[in-house]
């Protein structure tokens, strides 16, 4: 049974460089899991634009413009074959730890569900839970250097991508401290056992 590194944060927190400095400071190897992988590994034409419903853009990743509380953002949508694809990545990160491969996962929590569902099939006892936080302001203006990202896309789900009743194991922040510092801190982290799932409550048995 392998570790299992949870990366959770907003679109441009820096997950994905905090997960490379991972793997470049950590003893073991670590294979790293995206859902920016899965998303690109969709059909083009499940990866929709404002796609209307009922239609395949819809059905897979939507990227929606909408306007809330008279500011305008960009939702992430997924359909019913991107919701499928959601719970294979899950189960994929699984299934790499019950092999003996550790994992760094990176991934954003749109829903309760999908949390739910990750302390359902990953082991409490080998799970790091960390939140990966940032101010918004230097998120908005990484967001605005990034190509193909949407603007308003992270604030959207700002807060909500940590709002799903789980404490984290730790959470760092990238807004001033550098990918190396917070790296070091969940490496630091890892000397100890986990807690975050266990006292989430929905572990499965190991």
């Amino acid at each position: 049974m392998a570790n299992v590194i949870f990366l959770n944060g907003c679109s441009s927190a820096g997950k994905t460089t905090l997960a490379l400095k991972l793997q470049q400071l950590l003893p073991e190897p670590y294979q790293h899991v995206a859902l920016d992988q899965f998303r690109d590994g969709l059909p083009s034409r499940l990866r929709g634009l404002n796609a209307p419903p009922d239609t395949p853009g819809a059905s897979g990743l939507n990227v929606v413009p909408v306007e809330r509380e008279g500011e305008r953002v960009t939702e992430i949508r997924f359909g019913e074959h991107g919701e499928l694809v959601l719970k294979g990545m899950r189960r994929a990160v699984a299934a790499f730890a019950d092999l003996g491969v550790n994992v760094i996962l990176d991934d954003l929590l749109f829903k309760r569900e999908y949390l739910e569902d990750y302390a359902r099939v990953l082991n409490p006892q080998r799970t790091w839970f960390i939140g990966v936080k940032c101010e918004l302001d230097v998120i908005s203006q990484r967001e605005a250097q990034r190509v193909g990202r949407f603007p308003g896309t992270a604030a959207s789900h700002f807060e909500t991508v940590h709002a799903h009743g789980a404490a984290y194991d730790l959470e760092v922040d990238t807004t001033a401290s550098s990918p190396r510092d917070c790296a070091m801190a969940i490496v630091q982290c890892l000397e100890s056992p986990p807690r975050a799932f266990s006292e989430f409550g929905l572990g499965k048995a190991f």
